[in-house]
Order: structure tokens, then C-alpha cells, then sequence
């Protein structure tokens, strides 16, 4: 028969408990943190404080937000806006030099839906993915499949409808005709 000779294994401290535990908590956050990197910038984005998703998936921030209860423009309407659009990088591949009409169906999906959500005065932070944007083409800068990030200011708004007639009573005005449209309000009768 052997004898085994039993070695009592001395208490572990409590201090060292403790340093275990924290040490597997920080490797859980570790792990976290590093998952989330290799997240989607738009699905990161949602997440941010102040960030509203539409059901479309366009993403907006009200950076002032405006005329409290004032109309918004609709599909027959043009906006006069000041805006500056980016790429997720930081390149500005757009910014107005003036306010800038824009018909609100004229422009990319994403851009009409945010013009769509924005009263008079307002200005907003709106993120668009690629099927909003330009998709998997590449227009001028903006490369294919590129998410754009636009700060848009909405000044006002006209019916289409009003900004054609305008147009039209300026062309006429300069071809010459005196007081704009026969009819017109301050039209001056033309003699034959």
C-alpha cells in the first residue's frame, strides 16, 4: 500500500478574487467595445442621443428646430435651402454659396424626404444611406454606394406652381415687356 502525502493548499485571498472578477469584467467591456467598432456606421449612428430613424432608414438630428407648428414643404413645392453635404470621412463634396431653390421632388429620395420633415427656419443633420442617395453610382466626388451626410437649413418654401409663374413674369420682363403679364396685377396695357 502507498502512502499519498496530502499537500494543503493554502486559502486564496479575497483581493485576489476580486482582481479576477474585474480583470473578466474588463475583458467582457474589451470585447464589446472592439464588436462595436466593426459595426455599421449608419447602425452606430442610430444609437447616438437625439438621433431619429425614419421607416425609410434616413437618419436626422433637429439642430434648431424652426417655427413651432409651422407648415412643412410637400412634393409641389420648391425649398429655398442652405446646405453642405459630406461623405461619412468629413470630405464636403457639396455646399451652397446662397440660398439655393430646390424642387422638393427634383433631388435624391433621401434630400426630398428630409426637406418633408422640416418647418420654415429649421435646421437638421441628415444621414442617408446609398439606396437614398445615389446608390451604386458614382456621381462627380461622391463615390458608388457612399452614405451622405447633409446640415440643411430650410429658409422657405413656395409652391411650384407660384415659382413658375415668378419665372415666367421675369422672362417676360426681360424680353422686354413692360409690367410683366397682360392681366397682371401692375401690368401696363400694351398699345398695337
Amino acid at each position: 500500500m502507498s502512502t499519498v502525502t496530502a499537500v494543503p493548499l493554502q486559502p486564496t485571498k479575497r483581493s485576489y478574487l476580486v482582481y479576477l472578477w474585474v480583470g473578466i469584467a474588463l475583458a467582457l467591456i474589451a470585447a464589446v467595445a472592439l464588436a462595436r467598432q466593426g459595426d455599421d456606421p449608419l447602425a452606430r449612428n442610430a444609437r447616438a442621443r437625439g438621433v431619429v430613424v425614419t421607416a425609410s432608414g434616413l437618419q436626422y438630428k433637429v439642430l434648431a428646430p424652426g417655427k413651432t407648428g409651422a407648415a412643412k414643404p410637400t412634393d409641389a413645392d420648391v425649398a429655398l435651402v442652405n446646405y453642405e453635404g459630406k461623405l461619412l470621412n468629413g470630405t464636403t463634396f457639396d455646399k451652397s454659396q446662397q440660398p439655393t431653390p430646390m424642387p422638393v421632388t427634383g433631388v435624391v429620395p433621401g434630400f426630398s424626404e428630409a426637406l418633408k420633415l422640416m418647418p420654415k427656419g429649421a435646421k437638421y443633420r441628415f444621414w442617408m444611406k446609398p439606396s437614398l442617395g445615389y446608390g451604386d453610382k458614382a456621381t462627380g466626388p461622391i463615390p458608388a454606394n457612399s452614405t451622405l451626410v447633409f446640415d440643411v437649413e430650410l429658409l422657405d418654401f413656395l409652391p411650384q406652381s407660384v415659382v413658375q409663374q415668378m419665372q415666367a413674369q421675369a422672362q417676360m420682363q426681360q424680353r422686354g415687356m413692360p409690367g410683366g403679364a397682360p392681366g397682371a396685377p401692375g401690368a401696363v396695357p400694351v398699345q398695337p
